[in-house]
Parts: C-alpha cells; structure tokens; sequence
C-alpha cells in the first residue's frame, strides 16, 4: 500500500506462457499429417495415372495388333488372288486333258481348298477384332492351296508332255505311213513296169469287194463311230491259169487320217516289209471262191470319211479302193 493511503494500481496480468516442449509437439503433429496428407495424395494420384496410362499403353498395343493384322490378312488376300490367277493361266493344257483322272482328282482337291480359304477370308471380313491364331489359320490354309497349285502344275506339265510325245509319235507314224505309201506307190510302179514281163494271167483276181461296219451282234452298223468291227468282203472267180494251193491275202485299212488300222504283222511285198491290218489263208483249187470275208476288230476311235482297203496276195496287189463311211 502507499504511504499516502492510496491503493496501489494493479498490474496488468501477463497470459500464462506453454511449455515450450508441448509447442513444438503440436507443430510437428500438424506437419505430419500434412505431409501425409499430401503422399497420400501423390500416391492416388499417382495409381490413377498409372492405371490410365497402362489402358492407354493396352489399347495402343491393341491397335497396333489389329493393324498387323489387317495388313497380313490384306497381304494373304493378295497372295490368294495371285494363285487364283496362276491357276486361271493352266485352263488351256486341262482342256487338253479334260478325262484325265489326275487332273479330275486335283482339280477337286484345289477346289475344296480354294472354297475353305474363301470361308475362313470371310469369317475375318466379318470379324471386328481378329485374332493371330485365325490369321495363322488362313496363312496355312493358302500354304496348303499352294502347294496343290504346284502339284497341280507339275503334274499338268507331266500329263502334256505325255500327250505331246503321243502327238509325236503319232505324227511319226503318219509320217512312216505316208513314207510306207510312198514307197508302195513306187513300188506298185515297179510292179506295172515288172507285171508287163509277167504273167498277169497267173495272178489271182477279187471281185465285189465291199468294206461295211458291224455292231456286237454282227450286224450292219451305219455309224462308223458306234462300229465294231469292220469286215471286207469280196470273190476270188476262177482262173485256171493261177496256181492252185494254200494262198494268204493281205489286207490293208487306212484312216481318212492316213494312218493303218491294226498291227497283224508285215508281209514281203517287192522287197519291202509291209504293215497289215489282218490277214487270212484260203486253199484255192482254180474255181470261183465267193462269200471271202476278213474282219478287222475295231481298237480304237473311228470317225466318218474314207476309208482304204487294199488286198494283197503273191507279191501283187490285187485291189486297192477308198470307201466312204458315214
């Protein structure tokens, strides 16, 4: 108190100070979680982010896949039009071997082949998504066709060299025919030239000749294509001056093509061997032999035109005469 008897002013109360231990606690709390509040943050962040760029990253994969795709499936599709042109290039050489067997058995197998390919290209025209495995599918399915085109144009190429060495030696024995021809020709010319220094009475003689085709029942056949056999007939007249005894006669056909039916052997005619298409050996006795026939089995395919029978018998030529069969 003051001596004056006044009270003393108060003091103004100064606050109550923290310990400062406690402060820096509470500060430190208050960071934590700050700051983990924020890790959590960058870590959500960071799991969202994640996420979006592995879908991204996937469909761009995805994308990618689907274009490599498309592109082998459009290089298949060009490669598959390439055999079906290649294929086209062979119509030519399987019409020339059109009953072929083989060439019917392949056909039928590039077909099947060829139909399979076409069914699997439109199952992935109408696929949104397509698969490695379906394209690997296709892959092996064209593989496949192409590897039946090769062995297709193998054996085309086999089958017509065959048909062109048949060609050859059919046109060589065309040739050897027309030199065979020839020959008999010059040789028929010798034998006028000889026969004026022969005696032509001594030669046996044939009438009535005729050439007609038969059926299998033996009859008359109007259609040489449908004949088969083709049958010579003719009459040997008397003649006193010709030797008696065994005598064979020859016979001759030849094609409108020129070529000789049959292979019945060779006979010595002017001092050359001669093809023939039959042969039969009568026992002439000086008197008139009718009713002669030799028949010729049909082996293989006739067409209509003229036909060439020629008989032949003791180094003469005793008929030769085209007969027109329809």
């Amino acid at each position: 108190m003051d001596t004056s008897g006044n009270p003393a002013p108060q003091q103004p109360q100064q606050p109550q100070q923290q310990p400062q231990p406690a402060r820096q606690n509470k500060t430190m709390l208050w960071i934590i979680i700050a700051l983990a509040a924020i890790i959590l943050g960058l870590g959500t962040w960071f799991i969202i982010y994640s996420s979006s760029q592995k879908k991204a990253y996937e469909e761009a994969v995805s994308l990618r896949e689907q274009a490599e795709l498309d592109l082998q499936q459009q290089a298949l599709a060009s490669d598959y039009e390439a055999l079906n042109a290649e294929f086209a290039q062979f119509e030519d050489q399987r019409r020339l071997i059109l009953d072929d067997s083989v060439k019917l058995e392949l056909t039928q197998k590039y077909e099947t082949a060829r139909l399979q390919v076409e069914k699997l290209q439109q199952e992935l025209k109408n696929q949104k998504h397509k698969s490695a495995a379906e394209i690997r599918r296709l892959k092996d399915e064209i593989s496949t066709l192409r590897n039946l085109l090769r062995h297709y144009v193998e054996e085309i190429n086999r089958l017509n060299q065959e048909n062109e060495a048949l060609r050859s030696e059919n046109s060589e024995i065309k040739s050897r025919n027309e030199e065979l021809s020839s020959r008999v020709a010059s040789t028929s010319k010798r034998n006028e030239e000889l026969s004026q220094r022969m005696t032509l009475a001594e030669r046996l003689n044939v009438t009535g000749v005729t050439l007609t085709p038969l059926n299998k029942k033996g009859k008359t056949e109007k259609k040489v294509q449908k004949a088969k056999q083709l049958r010579v007939s003719f009459t040997i007249p008397q003649n006193n001056s010709t030797p008696v005894g065994e005598k064979t006669i020859y016979l001759r056909l030849t094609s409108p093509s020129g070529q000789l039916l049959g292979n019945a052997g060779s006979f010595s005619f002017e001092g050359a061997q001669v093809p023939c298409s039959a042969k039969k050996v009568i026992e002439y006795a000086g008197e008139e032999i009718g009713g002669v026939t030799i028949y010729w089995d049909v082996n293989t395919a006739l067409t209509p035109g003229p036909y060439t029978v020629e008989l032949f018998a003791d180094n003469f030529r005793l008929f030769s005469r085209p007969f027109e069969l329809k």
